[in-house]
């Protein structure tokens, strides 16, 4: 699996605590999260200043850091601050850094990597780095407000070129004018990808396919500290899942889904990458059990078999 976006460090404000110069980064998250699953490469840049043991941290849970490359100057830096809700961050600070004229190159030994997320990036750098890939099986693409206002044309471009398309509602509303996310989802699907995700925060996700739609809520927690990467774990569980099965059939989609819930619960009960990066298949598997009995009609139902069996060595 190869994963296309930012490592960056982050200053992280709550109502309940602040962190300073935290590992973090689209890149980080989803890879992170993938590894749990399936293989991963990153193809992302760093600076100078990108402490070493950040890139041992993610070698360490065998994401592979070779196509990650160091030049001279800072890293991508983002500053951003929660209220109580927890819903959306309020940034105060973006400093990209060596990121800002950053073009990805594919390493040719990753060229033929069968599963690909483009996290959020340049919708026309997204669409470079489709060039680079051959005949993937699976490209996951994720995108922001920033691009749908700036660069609406190139998103819809490279919306579609890919198999499945993440955003959340508002970037959704946005991006086809719209308060009905039924007929977002239908405009986005008409584009062209596969299968679109809709995620809403502590409501969830809903899977849209031309076949119909599914929709998880998120798994209750007691505790909360740190919504930053929930979207981009969610995005390595989801592509992570598709990836280890092999298959991209609508019941694959949904357990995908829900393998991306899991991810994301975990990454926000704590801040930066901490959560994620200590996440086991064990405890995954027991969560993934819980969140399958929330959506079951006959509760303490969970009917499948272990979904990391295969992974196992």
């Amino acid at each position: 699996m190869l994963v296309v976006g930012s490592l960056a460090y982050d200053d992280v404000q709550t109502p309940f605590e602040r962190k300073k110069r935290v590992l973090g980064g689209a890149a980080c998250y989803s890879a992170l999260a993938a590894s749990l699953y399936a293989p991963v490469s990153i193809v992302g840049v760093v600076g100078t200043d990108f402490e070493e043991s950040d890139l041992e941290r993610l070698h360490a849970k065998h994401v592979d850091v070779s196509a990650i490359e160091r030049r001279p100057g800072r890293s991508f830096h983002w500053a951003g601050r929660y209220d109580y809700d927890l819903s959306s961050a309020e940034t105060l600070g973006t400093d990209l850094g060596v990121f800002g004229d950053w073009r990805p190159q594919v390493p040719d030994a990753l060229a033929d990597t069968p599963f690909v997320f483009l996290a959020n990036i340049d919708p026309d750098i997204q669409l470079e780095t489709l060039e680079h890939v051959r005949t993937p099986t699976c490209v996951v693409l994720d995108t922001m407000n920033f691009w749908i206002d700036h660069k609406r044309d190139a998103v819809a471009r490279v919306m579609s070129r890919v198999d499945v398309v993440s955003v959340n509602e508002a970037e959704a509303r946005q991006l086809c004018q719209t308060f009905s996310i039924v007929r977002a989802a239908r405009e986005i699907l008409a584009l062209g990808p596969r299968a679109l995700i809709i995620k809403r925060g502590e409501h969830g996700a809903t899977l849209f396919t031309k076949d119909g739609s599914f929709w998880s809520p998120a798994f209750p927690l007691e505790k909360i500290q740190d919504p930053t990467g929930a979207g981009d774990s969610f995005a390595g569980g989801f592509i992570g899942h598709l990836a280890r099965s092999g298959r991209i059939d609508d019941i694959e989609l949904r357990r995908a889904v829900l393998h991306g819930i899991v991810c994301a619960s975990f990454a926000v009960e704590t801040f930066s990458v901490d959560g994620i990066e200590a996440l086991t298949q064990e405890r995954a598997v027991e969560r993934y059990r819980g969140l399958r009995s929330l959506v079951s009609v006959e509760a303490g139902s969970t009917s499948e078999a272990d979904p990391f069996a295969s992974a196992r060595p």
